[in-house]
């Protein structure tokens, strides 16, 4: 969805990290500048991943993580990307809202 949209994207599995620790997948994404897109609620823990060190946080906390319902709501808040800025910012994406946190 991203690459479709003309963003420079890459999976875990495009980066040989499939299995990798959190901390080792944050700090590849940290080093290339690139935002970060998780399913993983970890990831919102502003202490362990202040949104101000990263190109962005979007973390997805959707009820039922099946393929429809998550690809519906990164595209709801991809619509905003024009309006809102990622870098530095934290974005919890739910079904019906996103939520950004500024970094410090």
């Amino acid at each position: 969805m991203l690459r479709s949209a003309g963003h420079d994207a890459l999976s875990v599995l495009d980066q040989d990290l499939k299995g990798a620790a959190d901390p080792g997948i944050a700090a590849v994404c940290r080093f290339e500048r690139r935002a970060l897109v998780s399913l993983d609620a970890d990831f919102a823990d502003v202490r362990t991943y202040p949104p101000e060190e990263y190109a962005g946080i979007l973390v997805l906390r959707i009820k039922r993580q099946d393929k429809p319902l998550v690809l519906g709501a990164f595209a709801r808040a991809m619509r905003l990307f024009p309006f809102e800025p990622v870098e530095g910012r934290l974005w919890i994406i739910e079904e019906e809202r996103v939520r950004i946190r500024e970094g410090r």
